[in-house]
């Protein structure tokens, strides 16, 4: 009789386990099914460096922007500085827009060039566009980043720009020169003149320098070769771009840095390959 009661209540046990299993949730999903992708979101993100990384010269950045003020404009999406622990700007790039820039979410890179005394904390502020000026429009987003000392040989070259206060008058092909410590290679002048398409850093600004150079310009190549350097540009650099002095003023700014290198007696400047339309006034 024992026998008997223990061998139903063994058997009770397997059919409670059995249905238990199941009944148990699956927590794979079927094979017709799709996991729901991961949500895009607004605003910034920056992919590469992480927060908190140690950077140096040179330091790339990439990451994408998605709306909520974090909009495209004429091939960039902002800006982006270097700071070190003082506050005191080491880099300025703008943030190119290496997919189009009209279609969200928009890729985007830079590389920034700087010399660092130093090791120590940093901190990288990117800065929307905002092609309406507006202040309440502005957005800024922070990245805490640890700065290795630069060991690398640099040299300084010089970037050459229009000035309010050396020329007031704006003399359209009259630009100045401001120099700029960058890293030493061999392609030294194609480094220079992507320093240029930056455009003045805010210690120049302060002193009046600025650049007649459409934002978003982007070199596609250069050659040197007896003498002659042929740059060629993206249709960015003659976007919108009206009147014979602001045109002066553009090929000032890219002859002016290139002829500095003695390699150099003649600039050529293209768009897309063309040279016979470009830049008109």
């Amino acid at each position: 009789m024992k026998k008997e009661i223990w061998l139903i209540i063994i058997l009770g046990i397997i059919i409670i386990g059995l249905a238990g299993v199941a009944l148990w949730p699956n927590s794979k999903p079927a094979d017709n099914q799709q996991e729901n992708p991961p949500d895009i979101k607004s605003g910034i993100q920056v992919a590469v460096p992480e927060s908190g990384a140690e950077v140096s010269s040179p330091l790339i950045i990439r990451g994408t922007t998605n709306g909520d003020g974090w909009n495209g404009f004429e091939g960039q999406v902002g800006t982006v500085k270097l700071l070190d622990y003082k506050g005191d700007e080491l880099a300025l790039g703008i943030l190119t827009a290496a997919t189009d820039w009209m279609q969200p979410p928009v890729s985007f890179e830079t590389t920034l060039n700087f010399t660092a005394a130093n090791s120590g904390p940093g901190t990288l502020v990117f800065k929307n566009e905002n092609p309406s000026g507006e202040a309440e429009r502005d957005q800024t987003f922070t990245l805490p980043v640890n700065i290795i000392e630069s060991s690398a040989e640099t040299i300084i070259v010089k970037l050459f720009f229009n000035n309010s206060k050396m020329d007031p008058e704006f003399s359209c092909d009259k630009v100045f020169s401001v120099d700029r410590n960058v890293p030493k290679v061999q392609s030294i002048a194609r480094v220079a003149l992507g320093e240029l398409l930056k455009g003045p850093i805010d210690a120049e600004k302060n002193a009046g320098f600025f650049t007649s150079i459409n934002p978003g310009v982007v070199i596609q190549s250069l050659t040197i070769e007896n003498g002659t350097a042929k740059v060629d540009f993206n249709d960015q650099l003659d976007y919108q771009v009206g009147g014979s002095c602001r045109v002066a003023a553009i090929r000032a700014e890219i002859t002016e840095t290139l002829k500095q290198f003695p390699t150099v007696g003649n600039v050529i400047i293209s768009i897309n390959g063309r040279t016979e339309d470009i830049l008109q006034p």
